[in-house]
């Protein structure tokens, strides 16, 4: 086991616990489900229908309290106990105590209401760049016009003067008044954007064709807040960049595609297209779909809401990089099987036992589509210990099956204490988010977002697991789907769709882990756990110590190659025993303590991480991994940390390079 995941194991601790975290009240994210609780009927008329699950030993003394107190069954949920029905909200207290219910948890599902915008206005991921101009679409998404303030452009100066103009770009009002723009200088504008897009023209007086995006930078400002243009990667879409930020080019190099691993998705559905629905040998490949919903096999293949084609994508397009050998693929796993289960409505969210119902379906077929990954990107609140949450208790049923299951940590950071259901279950795989600054290749800049949902537990367990690259990321979606109708600008020219957020990050995992077990099938999901963990790499400062809090890295950043050579498949993962976690023997709780100031920290915590967080963007104290920190180093005048450090980071280098020598593998990220 590695010096850090020695120093940040968690503890199983048998009657108290250090520290139990406040839930949060709301938890808003790029997909929820619904938050579920114990029965609360507040916020509603009294005879409202409610769905509710019923949880106990005996499903027929379930289903007779339900219909006696004029229920209805809607749900039958024997991988937790339970049955799931509606009722009125004025008969919940009673059928929480009617004979054999053991266990009453409601889902009050309120219509999900669009997130808030930082800015009305917004454009474009990318610009229209020619010679001697360049054209960069925006959008108002009020529904009233708003005024533009001002805009601050810079250029190169080889481009010469420049002219400014602002259109509507489809109708026919024409552009404004070109007027004179300087180079780094303010100017104010009297503009008034109407809803819909419109365009901002530069033209310039000299022309140049080595220009890219990143030459340029924008910011229009608005009544009460501005937007920019964003940095941009090179190759037009086609190149998606986080393989090889995730660790996984030299495994795809090797011939890895996860043939034959069929990996689920509960999701939204999948859009039905060549890319998503045939592998990269040209062969169908979506082993069935099932509709958790209206719980039925349905063969037509449909993604209203989008998000989850983009995770089927990430973790499996079969598109292959234009010029670029040996062959490389946008997905991670492209032969990989997919069986998606649509489980999660067009707006985003979903009732939690259409979720259990969607995990249920996929545990009972595992053996027959060879299911050994379960992507679960959606979170939602957590309002009880993670061993009396249904949905966690699908999870683990899952995990004791044999299916390595990955969740999303959320997108409800920097507050402490965030991460979602079920990813505070100890058992699965907790994903963070990282972001690669769009420098792919320079790990300088490289940081975790503040979006990126940070631990400790309710239990006070050490989570997210690890983080993996979840900023701007590429994938597929319908072109009339939810996510496409409500940004239409995160669309890239060659077609595809950019999102950030945990969710990206898990299907990052999914992907590597069906490499891994194309080349290894034989490894259970504790080996996998380990594998990822244990290669991990730590963002560590030039002290030695940790950059960022094991509650907000969790061992450190994924890394597809390295699991594979130097991961471990013993870790404190093997101390755990789902069996004896499903029969109530096993209920873990974590070392987090609770300082003065409300933070979370552990035994020797303040010798271990740095007490600033590190910067955003580029760093020049932040490395990823022992080897870059070492290796920026001076040691004719630097140790590798200083004394009160409790790391041994030449040791685990020393001990890293001696794997990669034994196997002949060159020592490479």
């Amino acid at each position: 086991m590695s010096t850090l995941a020695t120093c940040i194991a968690w503890q199983k601790l048998k009657e108290t616990m250090d520290i139990k975290w406040k839930p949060l009240l709301t938890f808003a994210l790029l997909v929820s489900a619904s938050a579920f609780g114990e029965a609360d009927t507040s916020g509603r008329n009294s005879d409202q229908l409610i769905q509710v699950l019923l949880q106990g030993s005996h499903p027929e003394k379930l289903r007779n309290a339900l219909i006696a107190l004029g229920g209805k069954q809607t749900h039958d949920l024997p991988i937790v106990n339970g049955i799931g029905g509606i009722i009125n909200a004025n008969k919940l207290p009673e059928l929480a105590n009617a004979e054999g219910v053991n266990s009453l948890t409601e889902d009050f599902n309120p219509p999900k209401l669009p997130e808030n915008r930082d800015c009305a206005v917004s454009g474009d991921l990318q610009v229209n760049l020619m010679p001697q101009s360049l054209q960069w679409r925006i959008f108002n998404f009020a529904k009233n016009p708003k005024p533009l303030k001002w805009i601050n452009a810079s250029w190169p100066q080889a481009l010469g003067d420049a002219t400014l103009s602002v259109s509507v770009e489809l109708g026919e009002t024409p552009a404004s008044d070109r007027v004179d723009i300087k180079s780094g200088v303010q100017l104010q504008l009297d503009h008034l954007l109407p809803t819909g897009s419109s365009l901002v023209e530069m033209q310039f007086s000299n022309a140049s064709k080595l220009l890219t995006q990143n030459d340029f930078e924008i910011s229009l400002g608005l009544g009460d807040c501005e937007t920019q243009l964003v940095p941009a990667y090179a190759g037009e879409g086609q190149d998606f960049y986080f393989p090889k930020e995730a660790g996984a080019t030299l495994l795809t190099q090797a011939g890895l595609t996860g043939l034959g691993v069929g990996v689920a998705i509960i999701d939204s559905g999948l859009w039905d297209t060549p890319a998503l629905t045939h592998n990269a040998l040209g062969k169908h490949r979506i082993a069935t779909h099932y509709d958790a919903i209206r719980d039925q096999i349905d063969l037509n293949l449909r993604d209203d809401g989008g998000h989850g084609s983009h995770m089927a994508s990430i973790i499996a397009n079969s598109r292959r990089v234009a010029n670029r050998e040996p062959v490389q693929y946008q997905g991670l796993a492209p032969n990989a099987v997919l069986i998606p289960v649509t489980a999660i409505s067009p707006r985003g969210d979903g009732d939690f036992m259409d979720i259990i119902r969607g995990i249920q379906w996929v545990t009972t077929h595992r053996e027959r589509f060879n299911i050994r990954v379960l992507n679960l990107s959606l979170t939602a609140t957590p309002t009880r210990e993670y061993w009396a949450d249904p949905m966690n208790l699908a999870v683990m049923k899952a995990w004791e099956a044999g299916i390595a299951v990955v969740v999303a940590a959320g997108n409800d950071g920097p507050d402490w204490g965030t991460i979602g259901s079920p990813g505070n279950n100890p058992y699965v795989i907790t994903v963070g988010a990282l972001t690669d600054s769009w420098t792919p290749g320079d790990e300088r800049d490289d940081y975790i977002p503040d979006f990126s949902s940070r631990g400790p537990t309710l239990e006070g367990l050490i989570k997210p697991d690890l983080v993996a690259p979840g900023g701007h990321i590429s994938g597929l979606i319908p072109l009339d789907a939810t996510l496409a109708n409500e940004n239409p600008n995160y669309f890239l020219t060659s077609g595809e769709y950019v999102s950030t957020g945990s969710s990206q990050a898990a299907a990052v995992v999914s992907g590597l882990i069906a490499l891994l077990l194309e080349i290894k099938p034989e490894l259970t999901n504790d080996d996998v756990k380990c594998l990822l963990t244990t290669s991990a790499q730590p963002a560590l400062s030039r002290a030695g110590r940790l950059a960022y809090s094991p509650f907000i890295q969790g061992a450190g950043r994924v890394n597809g190659s390295r699991a594979l050579t130097i991961g471990e498949t013993n870790c404190e993962q093997k101390n755990l025993n789902i069996t004896d976690a499903l029969a109530g023997k096993e209920r873990l709780y974590g070392p987090a303590e609770r300082l003065e100031d409300g933070t979370p920290s552990l035994p020797n915590m303040p010798s271990m991480v740095e007490k600033a967080m590190p910067a955003s963007g580029m760093s020049a104290d932040r490395r990823w991994g022992v080897a870059a920190h070492l290796e920026r180093l001076d040691p004719a005048r630097e140790s590798p940390q200083t004394s009160e450090v409790p790391f041994n980071w030449a040791a685990v280098y020393r001990d890293e390079q001696q794997k990669l020598k034994r196997l002949g593998v060159p020592p490479s990220n």
